[in-house]
């Protein structure tokens, strides 16, 4: 298989379509204007898989916000997380007294959301909660909480929409699952 295979020999099946991740945005959007009215929150995306989500969902909020992002990583080249969070691009914004929303593509483990949190805590946020697309429970290592969240999903490796196998595949206008022979295949190698 080489980098360039087609999308049908990759997916097994869609798990949202376009019109499912529209109406989790309007949802989301509509709860996160009544939640946030009148407290001009900083919207921090999650890069890399949280953009296609949160511009879509900001898109949504009917709420003067700012927006910021912050990379952190804990997969280093792999498919599964080290357990060891870093910084990759820290904020801009000084969040000091305000109203964090984190957007988060999914919520697995845990640690990556938990990291975030602290970390916007500690530089003086007087709230910080989260948004994810997808929260992964059946993965959670460490107890954290998710707010807001699009959907529950199963332990599947989903790519599309943000989401990444190998760094690619991120523009997929849906999400679909991964076929297992195409983790095993890059596993082994």
């Amino acid at each position: 298989m080489a980098k360039g295979d087609n999308i049908d020999q990759i997916i097994d099946h869609k798990l949202f379509t376009e019109d499912d991740i529209h109406e989790m945005c309007v949802r989301l959007g509509k709860q996160l204007t009544e939640d946030y009215a009148g407290k001009k929150p900083v919207v921090v995306g999650a890069l890399k898989g949280a953009i296609y989500f949160l511009t879509d969902l900001t898109r949504q909020m009917d709420v003067a916000h700012q927006l910021d992002f912050l990379d952190v990583s804990s997969y280093g080249d792999g498919f599964e997380s080290t357990g060891k969070v870093k910084i990759v691009s820290d904020l801009v914004t000084d969040v000091k007294d305000r109203n964090v929303l984190i957007v988060e593509d999914i919520v697995d483990t845990g640690l990556t959301l938990k990291f975030m949190k602290e970390h916007i805590m500690a530089r003086g946020a007087k709230s910080v909660k989260c948004c994810a697309m997808l929260n992964k429970e059946a993965r959670r290592t460490t107890d954290v909480e998710l707010e807001y969240y699009g959907s529950k999903v199963g332990n599947e490796f989903v790519v599309g929409y943000g989401w990444d196998f190998l760094n690619m595949y991120r523009n997929l206008p849906y999400v679909g699952v991964l076929k297992p022979e195409v983790i095993q295949h890059y596993a082994n190698k």
